[in-house]
């Protein structure tokens, strides 16, 4: 960082102007903390986002696809891998706030601080009460989603449980696309059908995508 001037080094930049203020790179460079004798925090920071494939895919990377890049052990991994996770929970709500899924929006807002950047493709319920508050969250597969994986019993045993009138159905796409495939669409009518003779109802399902959603009902797509 000698090579820059005093002012423009990320962290007196970022006390003078604010976080805001700072490019991608330069927040790395404040998160690593320090480079080596050939390279500087801010080049480290540039190697990081070129890896990795820009800010947003850092929601997904592991440890050890970090160490893998040069200069990074595993103090830096770690000092990474704690600042998203750090980001990542001041977006989600806390445990005992009782949110209101009104809407499409609000479902998504609720639930993509928890599963829209995930590393792997999960599929869950969010099981709403009367007044679609959320009662809970429960993921029922991880990996590469088929309707002949996700059963109808056992999503509606977790509605029962939970005491749920509704339910929206989510699961994410870790390809940062949430267009559903005709494998999304054919699981959506089945739950839909399974809703219909258990008396609940299926609210929408959703496709997270990083910071992105599809809805089912907003789009009109659902049986």
């Amino acid at each position: 960082m000698k090579n820059l001037a005093p002012h423009d080094r990320p962290r007196e930049k970022l006390a003078r102007l604010g976080s805001a203020a700072l490019g991608d790179n330069e927040l790395l460079a404040v998160v690593v903390g320090s480079g080596s004798r050939r390279r500087t925090a801010l080049d480290l920071g540039n190697d990081l986002l070129a890896a990795v494939g820009g800010v947003q895919a850092l929601t997904r990377v592991t440890h050890d696809e970090l160490r893998r890049i040069p200069g990074v052990g595993p103090a830096r991994a770690a000092q990474i891998l704690a600042a998203i996770e750090i980001g990542r929970r001041t977006l989600m709500r806390a445990a005992q706030a009782r949110p209101q899924c009104m809407s499409p929006r609000d479902a998504a807002r609720y639930l993509i601080p928890e599963f829209g950047a995930a590393s792997v493709e999960q599929f869950g319920v969010l099981l709403l009460d009367t007044r679609h508050r959320v009662l809970r969250t429960k993921v029922l597969s991880v990996g590469t989603l088929d309707a002949s994986v996700v059963h109808p019993r056992e999503v509606f045993r977790e509605a029962v449980a939970g005491g749920a009138a509704a339910l929206i159905l989510f699961h994410n796409h870790p390809s940062g696309d949430p267009m559903p495939s005709r494998d999304d669409e054919a699981l959506t009518r089945r739950l839909m059908a399974a809703g219909d003779l258990m008396g609940i109802d299926v609210v929408d399902h959703l496709v997270l995508a990083d910071t992105r959603y599809f809805s089912f009902r907003e789009t009109g797509r659902l049986p």
